[in-house]
């Protein structure tokens, strides 16, 4: 297991890398975020938590035309 870091300790590790370094962080990181938000979306999906906007967002929705 890895050694638990303080923020400050990040920041001053992340201040001392190479611009490609910080770039393929900056990668890594977005793709992080994204599957974080991927997971808390699935979450909330599973746990109910978006049954009331469905339930508004079709009764705000306009009839279906033929």
């Amino acid at each position: 297991m890895l050694p638990v870091m303080s923020i400050e300790e990040i920041e001053a590790a992340i201040s001392q890398l190479s611009p490609d370094d910080l770039a393929r962080l900056a990668a890594w990181f977005m793709e992080f975020r994204v599957g974080a938000g991927d997971q808390q979306l699935d979450a909330d999906v599973k746990g109910g938590k978006l049954d009331q906007l469905a339930r508004q967002a079709k009764e705000d929705s306009p009839p279906k035309r033929d």
